[in-house]
Formats: structure tokens, C-alpha cells, sequence
């Protein structure tokens, strides 16, 4: 069996070595760097304009991130070494034109060439390895993830898996909106708080949670119920809104505020065994809103509570997740979001359906000319 020496000889036969400064110069014609060191290795920084794939996941994202086999592919490593075996590959895989940096990333820094800095440290690259194999993420998104804040309202069923998965997605701000206590009824659906912390605020039981899974992110709390007074300092920080509420003061509050402020609120309700999930975006001039869904609230018979009628413990889960899942596409500005869509999913038949929602013309929020008023939310309701 061949040497190391041996095997590194014999590849610089088969591939071009290039200096730092005659990379650069070809990446100002058209030319890819790829930096092939590990996440971690590049979290200290990396040459301006590379493509960061880690050697080990070169020949599952290169096609990717370079589809096109005549574009000009220049690797790069830590000293020169690795990117040899990373510019063979990219030649079995058939790139006409490929070169390895020699010297690596330690010659590009002594030749003083640009460079730059992650937003993300060592651990946020091992944390949050998995969102940065996805182009449609990678180390810019999860910056921007970083950056960004989320006021979820309510820190009960829809909120906790809710704000569990944006916590564990690197959301940097989350505010979490409740004035309640945990009770034993809610554990088996609310799966931020535990049996140990019943009579806790709720907003308190899953600030513990969320910091312990994420030490990382910033939990706020409003130990207040949501309110005319109050709603609109609530959600002044927000990037996006998450409604968790159960009752429609709440909700036609919200929506009321979302549109008078131009911010993106994620719907979200569950009764029984179905739920539904849609998007009301201010910022879109054709998003209905809320009250497109429902102009006026229904009544109690219509439209009962959880603590009423019941709810299938794993219901608010799925649509939690649902309404992370958009959160997360807002913030990234990817994908398509359910504007202009509900989403209704049945549990007992395992389906899934797209109803469109149009805006209505005539709908007392949205198109009412002007500021939405606050007030006679609660008379709207208990006149119902």
C-alpha cells in the first residue's frame, strides 16, 4: 500500500496546484472557491465569495451548488492538503477545470487576501450543522435566523411546539406572551411544561425549557394578557407573530394590530380531532386577513374551547409545527407561505386540504380604510 507521501505525489500529477493570489484572480472571472474544510474549521472565517462544502459532503452538494460541469472549480483547505483529494473528486465527477489552493487557508491569510468572518461561532456551526448543508439556509440564513424575533401569543398548546422548534432552529428573540398557570390538565398536549412545575406561570415553566434546550437564544416573557393597551409595544420587535390564543378577543386583537403595524402573523387553531393554519401577511397587498376567515366571531355553540369541547392531545402539535414551519419561511424569505390559503388537516382521516382564502372586499379589518381600532373587541365577542 502506497504512503501518504506517495498517494499526495502521485495526485499532483493528476491535479493543478495553484498559489492564493491566482485563485482570487480567477474568482473575479467566473471561477468557484470551494473552502472544503469542516464547519467548524470555517466558523473562524473563510475566503470572500467561497462556497463552503465540507469535504466529506463534496460529491452529495457540489451538483448543487454548481451544476454546471464547465464552470472553473478551485478548492481550498486548511494547508493544501485535503483540497488535492477534493479537486480529484471534482474531476471523476467530471468538472472540466479544477485546481487545488496550495497552502490552503493558512496561504491565503498570509497573502493577506479577502476574507470573511462567519456570524457563526464553533458551536453554532456543530449546532445548527444540519441547516447549513441546505443551500436554502446555510450560514447566511441561520445568521439571519439569529437576527430575528418571534412573539408567540399564548405558551400553551400551539405555543410550545411552536416555540420548541424555533428555539431549536436558532430563532434569536423569542417573546412569549401569557398571563396563565400550568395546570395537570395541560400536559398532555403542552409539552414545554412538566407535571413538577404545576401552578408555575407558564411563561416562566417554558422560559426553562426553551433555555435549556438552547442556551443560545434570548426567551423574553409578557406575563400579561393581551390587550388594547398593551399590544402594540407586544409586538413592536416582532419579525413575525405567532397566534397561540384560544379565544377570539385575543385573535381579532392581533389581527387588528398585525395590520395597523405591517407584521406577518402565522394563524393557527385546533378543535377536537382537526385543525388549520394559514398566513395573514400585511405586507402583501393581496393576503386576506383574519377577519376575511371570520368577520364576525361565532358564537360559543359554534366555536367551543378546548376545555369544552376536547382536543386530541397530539392535534396541536402537528399544527404548532405547521406554524413554526412558516415562521421559519418568512424569516428566511423562502418557499411559498399559505397566504392567501388555509390549511385544514384531519387527524381521524389523516388528510391534509388547501381551501383558498380570498380577501374580502367588504371585510371590516383589511379593508377598512385607515388605522384598525382596538376598540369593541370584547363587545364584538360577548355580543356573540
Amino acid at each position: 500500500m502506497p504512503s501518504r507521501e506517495e498517494l499526495l505525489t502521485e495526485l499532483r500529477t493528476r491535479v493543478r496546484e495553484v498559489t492564493p493570489v491566482q485563485a482570487w484572480e480567477a474568482t473575479q472571472s467566473g471561477a468557484v472557491l470551494i473552502d472544503v474544510r469542516d464547519d467548524g474549521e470555517r466558523s473562524a472565517g473563510m475566503p470572500r465569495g467561497a462556497l463552503g462544502i465540507s469535504r466529506g459532503f463534496l460529491e452529495l452538494r457540489v451538483g448543487e451548488q454548481v451544476p454546471d460541469r464547465a464552470t472553473p472549480i478551485y478548492a481550498l483547505c486548511g494547508s493544501g492538503t485535503r483540497s488535492l483529494f477534493a479537486a480529484d473528486t471534482l474531476r471523476q465527477l467530471g468538472y472540466a477545470t479544477v485546481a487545488s489552493v496550495a497552502g490552503g487557508y493558512a496561504a491565503w491569510l498570509a497573502g493577506a487576501l479577502p476574507i470573511e468572518r462567519s456570524a457563526l461561532d464553533t458551536d453554532s456551526a456543530e449546532r445548527y450543522s444540519r441547516h447549513l448543508l441546505l443551500p436554502e439556509v446555510g450560514a447566511e440564513g441561520q445568521a439571519r435566523l439569529a437576527r430575528s424575533t418571534v412573539v408567540l401569543i399564548g405558551a400553551g398548546g400551539l405555543g410550545s411546539p411552536a416555540a420548541y422548534y424555533l428555539a431549536a432552529a436558532g430563532v434569536g428573540r423569542l417573546c412569549l406572551v401569557d398571563d396563565d398557570h400550568v395546570e395537570r390538565s395541560n400536559l398532555q398536549r403542552q409539552i414545554l411544561h412538566a407535571d413538577a412545575r404545576v401552578g408555575m406561570l407558564k411563561t416562566e415553566s417554558a422560559r426553562m425549557t426553551l433555555t435549556g434546550l438552547n442556551p443560545r437564544i434570548q426567551v423574553d416573557v409578557v406575563n400579561e394578557r393581551l390587550l388594547a393597551g398593551n399590544v402594540e409595544s407586544v409586538l413592536a420587535d416582532a419579525d413575525v407573530v405567532i397566534d397561540g390564543a384560544d379565544n377570539f378577543p385575543t385573535r381579532y386583537l392581533l389581527n387588528a394590530a398585525c395590520l395597523n403595524l405591517g407584521k406577518p402573523l402565522v394563524y393557527g387553531a385546533v378543535h377536537r380531532f382537526t385543525g388549520q393554519v394559514s398566513v395573514f401577511d400585511p405586507r402583501d397587498a393581496a393576503s386576506p386577513c383574519y377577519r376575511c376567515l371570520f368577520p364576525e366571531p361565532p358564537s360559543a355553540a359554534e366555536a367551543p374551547n378546548c376545555a369544552e369541547a376536547g382536543v386530541l392531545g397530539v392535534l396541536p402539535g402537528v399544527i404548532g409545527l405547521l406554524q413554526a414551519t412558516e415562521a421559519i419561511k418568512l424569516l428566511l424569505g423562502r418557499g411559498d407561505p399559505l397566504v392567501g390559503r388555509l390549511l385544514c388537516y384531519d387527524a381521524l382521516a389523516a388528510s391534509f386540504r388547501t381551501l383558498r382564502l380570498g380577501r374580502d372586499p367588504q371585510c371590516p379589518g383589511c379593508s377598512a380604510p385607515g388605522l384598525v381600532p382596538y376598540v369593541d373587541i370584547e363587545q364584538i365577542c360577548a355580543a356573540h
